[in-house]
C-alpha cells in the first residue's frame, strides 16, 4: 500500500495539506513548477525558505489528484 503524502520538511511525517509551488528562474522555464508538500506547521517555513532565495513561490491547498511532490531540502 502506498504511503499517504506527508510534509516535505525534513523528518516531518505530518499529513500534507498544502502545496508549495515554486521554480528557480535561473534553471527552470516558466512552465516548470516544482511542488513541495507542507503541513500547517511548516507551510510558512517552506514558503519563506524559497522566497528568501528569490524564487517565485505560491501556496495552495494540496490536491492529491493534481499535485505531485518533489524532494525538499534535508
Amino acid at each position: 500500500m502506498a504511503e499517504a503524502p506527508h510534509c516535505s520538511r525534513a523528518q516531518c511525517r505530518a499529513p500534507a495539506i498544502w502545496s508549495v509551488n515554486w521554480r528557480n528562474p535561473r534553471i527552470h522555464t516558466e512552465d516548470r513548477v516544482k511542488v513541495w508538500l507542507a503541513c500547517d506547521d511548516h507551510r510558512e517555513y517552506l514558503h519563506d525558505y524559497l522566497a528568501s532565495r528569490g524564487f517565485p513561490v505560491s501556496v495552495a491547498p494540496y490536491d492529491p489528484r493534481t499535485d505531485e511532490a518533489v524532494d525538499a531540502p534535508a
